[in-house]
């Protein structure tokens, strides 16, 4: 009885000084969750980080201090040197790159956080229109934690399929892939906001051009499935037959969402590499300006092929700017390297490939059920 009470002892001071240990922790650190990395002076690097100091009531302040160093390590030392807590990383989400410096090269930010064991393959990265520091810097009224506040509007757009999805784990996997590109998210400051401004396409491991940010509804139906996003496009007066319309216009807006979509991509040709991409999508319409006869099953027909034709022209634009500035974000090399036995497929030489590379886009769109409202 003696021994067992004295065991009881024993685990509940381990309780009591392990729960001592923790406050302690968190009262002595700061807890980063976000970096912000733009080029600075003479080719040093410019490490902006938004820092949460946790003190002894609870209370919490936030912290965005911008440091130069030749190093990131270089750039925490001194960091700390500014500050009275010891910063840590492990709470850290977001990733940013200033965009001359994403137009450099990425290649040394992204092994430095690959080999970090403490920074997680889940955090998101994305490139920010002009540098990072003043987008993080800059003192917004009704946003406290900067940081937090752009993780959680990366992490809501990728949730509702408004943005790809670019954690350290997928940027990872396209960049040391032969045969596709990475692709990040862009951001900028709006005034008092915050938003997502567009697709940040990347050669190797620099950035090469830019997508308007509607255009990455047709970068993820061909590089992944749609499932629950929300999209609005406009159709073209003589796409859809003038019988079908109850009201006259130059254009006809349609929004939908996405219940389910699949796409497949076949290699046909392989001497000059030529693919045919199918996309299904099953939909729901929303809403339809002007409106057409939605009971007559050959007004919906009508629009289901008018939306065939659109999404169609719009993905061919995007795969062929792509291709324009040999970005293959959508993995056709890696689908070419494993049709193709012995190809001795290099990056180097995919991108010259791809370039002359030919896709037959092809388009069915099933809407499902319309008049539904959210």
């Amino acid at each position: 009885m003696n021994k067992l009470k004295g065991k009881w002892l024993v685990l509940l001071s381990i309780v009591f000084l392990y729960g001592c240990a923790q406050t302690n922790i968190l009262d002595k650190v700061g807890l980063t969750t976000l970096v912000g990395y733009d080029i600075g002076k003479e080719e040093k690097i410019a490490t902006t980080a938004v820092i949460r100091e946790v003190n002894p009531e609870f209370q919490s302040n936030v912290e965005v201090l911008t440091t130069e160093n030749d190093t990131s390590k270089g750039n925490r030392m001194e960091a700390n040197r500014k500050l009275s807590k010891k910063i840590m990383v492990g709470q850290m989400r977001v990733i940013l790159f200033g965009e001359e410096l994403a137009k450099d090269d990425l290649r040394y930010y992204l092994d430095t956080n690959l080999e970090n064991a403490s920074v997680s393959n889940g955090i998101f990265m994305a490139v920010v229109e002009g540098e990072a520091a003043p987008l993080l810097k800059y003192e917004y009224k009704n946003i406290e934690d900067i940081g937090q506040h752009i993780f959680r509007l990366i992490e809501q757009n990728v949730k509702q399929e408004y943005m790809i999805s670019s954690t350290l784990h997928q940027i990872a996997h396209d960049y040391y892939s032969i045969g596709k590109d990475l692709a990040m998210p862009i951001l900028k400051r709006d005034d008092e906001l915050v938003e997502l401004s567009g697709v940040a396409l990347f050669k190797g491991s620099k950035m090469v051009s830019t997508l308007p940010v509607k255009d990455s509804f047709y970068v993820k139906i061909v590089r992944d499935t749609f499932k629950v996003g929300l999209y609005e496009t406009i159709l073209d007066k003589e796409d859809v037959p003038s019988k079908t319309l109850q009201k006259k216009g130059n254009k006809i807006t349609v929004a939908f969402d996405a219940i389910h979509s699949k796409r497949e991509i076949q290699l046909i040709d392989a001497d000059k590499p030529t693919f045919d991409l199918n996309i299904k999508i099953k939909s729901r319409v929303l809403e339809v300006y002007p409106d057409i006869n939605q009971g007559d099953p050959k007004s919906v027909s009508a629009l289901e092929k008018a939306i065939e034709k659109k999404l169609s022209k719009e993905v061919s634009r995007v795969i062929a700017h792509s291709q324009e500035v040999e970005s293959d974000i959508f993995g056709f090399g890696e689908k070419y390297r494993s049709s193709v036995r012995h190809s001795e497929l290099t990056k180097e030489k995919w991108h010259e490939m791809y370039k002359d590379m030919k896709v037959n886009v092809h388009v069915d769109f099933v809407i499902l059920r319309n008049g539904v409202f959210e």
